[in-house]
């Protein structure tokens, strides 16, 4: 397999472990709607926020899309697409360090790319999957980048998208009107997506039975793997023979082959009137109650939206496959949602919306980390308003004014409904897409300078960071662990922590301190137990006696 190198990159391999983990602060004033639907839309440098993030939704997510910077070099953007804003230099210079002065740009992107692709893949269940957009700058170094953390045997494939009609007038040979999406799952072997049903005008031939489509009466194994199914198959009606080819066999047994004669279900070459057919073809019937759905690479162009409100517009085209507007599709969503330009090629919400529908569930996590004008969060909103699903988003935006003045703004008034005139000055009411999320920011780390618990730190904060860094797993239900010092049991193993007064005595000699009474009061667990406090008062041999591994605050409390 193809390896990726460049200056910098063993500085960042296990640069995601070192990140420190910081709090995440709401803001209730600039969360909008229904704050229980479990949205968030995080301000702050998307690694650390994901740092931030693990210890709740790692293993949870079933899809990731990120629309990462494309390293063009253009600056001229107001999201920096060169990769050499004030803080990606910052942060290479203090993990790179003097090396970072002789990177490229290349180089830089790669940087800043593979510890947060490293970060996103944890927090995919196994069945999970990841959509990467990407154009020609970068494509060929992020399929290395992603076959190395991902897998090579994990990529699934690569959809292709075309982004504007007019042919660009740059002075070159080729004019490229698209870009890609990489997809690649954890486990591909586990991945799943749901297509979209086909419709009865995809099988075009209709006989007495109904419609149907020619399909390959084949299938691509060779006779040396099934050679009960490499055989010779007669026309009963002409005589002529036909073997498939040597790398393939007949899709059935002959036994079954033979029913499959009787009921006229194969399109013979010589009784069919396309003359370029070589072998035999199976009738294959449209039911819309049996059709296994999946759905397929190519990608069809929706058509022009002109002033027709969004909520209403899939009925306007074909849904049996991925499909997707232009570029110029998102500016124009943007421009009426804002009421004015606000942000250069925002990717279309058709094409965010389509992976989306074919990779989540109605009541999957999706989670976007370059979030932009929130293109992603809008489309979950979409599905869930679609399907009456409640799919779940998480948001991550660096830039502060980006993230209060046009995602915020955009998944504000998509929940709530907003107005825009038409091209004849008509007024357009959209519908209200319902839900709500949570602003949050980035607060302080876990830890002080002095290496102390920050005060600020609550005990469902400390339990989240323990629970995670003992089990690797995300402690699901908070709320419970905030009034019990159990915070869950893992492999057969109990973790419990002792802090902030959980048991109700905040004293020295109380509550925080492992003593024999507070070991009487712990709920009871009959197996081994790790048990954080500031201090304990048994003895080793008790403690062995009892199966537990003591673990003192702040000291023995893993930081990444």
């Amino acid at each position: 397999m193809a390896t990726l190198d460049w200056i910098g990159k063993k500085a960042v391999l296990n640069h995601h472990r070192e990140v420190p983990y910081h709090l995440l602060k709401a803001d209730e004033d600039l969360s909008v709607g229904d704050l229980d639907s479990g949205d968030l839309l995080v301000q702050g440098d998307n690694l650390i926020a994901l740092k931030a993030l693990l210890p709740y939704f790692t293993g949870r997510v079933k899809c990731v899309y990120i629309d990462p910077p494309y390293n063009t070099g253009d600056e001229s953007w107001v999201y920096n697409d060169a990769v050499n804003s004030p803080e990606i230099r910052g942060w290479l210079g203090k993990v790179v360090g003097r090396e970072h002065q002789d990177l490229s740009r290349h180089d830089k992107w790669l940087c800043m790319m593979y510890p947060r692709i490293s970060l996103l893949r944890r927090f995919l269940r196994r069945d999970g999957m990841i959509f990467v957009s990407i154009d020609e700058h970068e494509v060929a170094s992020l399929r290395l980048l992603m076959d190395e953390i991902f897998g090579q045997q994990n990529a699934l494939g690569t959809l292709v998208w075309k982004r504007r009609s007019s042919s660009a007038m740059r002075g070159t040979p080729l004019s490229i009107d698209h870009e890609y999406v990489l997809a690649y799952g954890l486990d591909s072997e586990y991945t799943t997506m749901m297509g979209l049903a086909k419709g009865v005008e995809s099988y075009p031939n209709k006989d007495q039975r109904g419609h149907y489509a020619s399909t390959d009466l084949t299938v691509g194994m060779g006779k040396e793997q099934r050679p009960g199914q490499y055989y010779p198959l007669v026309n009963p009606r002409s005589g002529r023979t036909y073997q498939p080819n040597p790398e393939r066999v007949w899709r059935f047994s002959p036994e079954t082959m033979q029913r499959i004669i009787e009921q006229d279900l194969i399109i013979w070459p010589e009784e069919n009137a396309d003359s370029k057919m070589e072998r035999p073809r199976y009738k294959t019937y449209y039911d819309p109650n049996t059709e296994k759905l999946k759905p397929i690479s190519s990608w069809i162009e929706r058509p022009n939206l002109n002033d027709k409100p969004l909520i209403a517009d899939e009925a306007d085209y074909d849904l049996t496959i991925l499909t997707s507007g232009m570029t110029q599709e998102g500016g124009k969503l943007l421009q009426r949602i804002l009421g004015t330009k606000a942000f250069a090629y925002p990717k279309p919400l058709s094409l965010v919306r389509s992976l989306i529908r074919a990779a989540t569930a109605p009541g999957d996590l999706v989670l976007d980390s370059f979030a932009g004008t929130g293109t992603t969060g809008h489309a979950v909103l979409y599905l869930n308003k679609e399907d009456g699903g409640h799919r779940k988003f998480i948001l991550v935006e660096m830039d502060s004014k980006i993230c209060r003045a046009i995602t915020r703004e955009r998944l504000a008034n998509a929940i709530k409904g907003y107005s825009y005139q038409n091209t004849k000055g008509e007024r357009i009411d959209t519908d209200s897409l319902g839900g709500g999320f949570s602003y949050c920011e980035l607060a302080e780390s876990l830890f002080d300078a002095n290496g102390d618990i920050s005060q600020e730190v609550s005990f469902n904060d400390l339990a989240a960071h323990i629970f995670f860094t003992e089990t690797g797993q995300p402690l699901v239900d908070r709320n419970q662990a905030n009034s019990s010092p159990l915070l869950g049991i893992h492999n057969g193993v109990a973790v419990y922590l002792l802090f902030n007064g959980i048991l109700g005595d905040k004293t020295v000699n109380g509550g925080n301190i492992l003593t024999g009474p507070v070991l009487l009061n712990l709920p009871p667990y009959d197996g081994p137990k790790v048990i954080y406090g500031e201090g304990t008062r048994i003895g080793q041999d008790r403690l062995r006696r009892e199966g537990i591994v003591f673990k003192q605050i702040p000291y023995e409390i893993r930081v990444s």
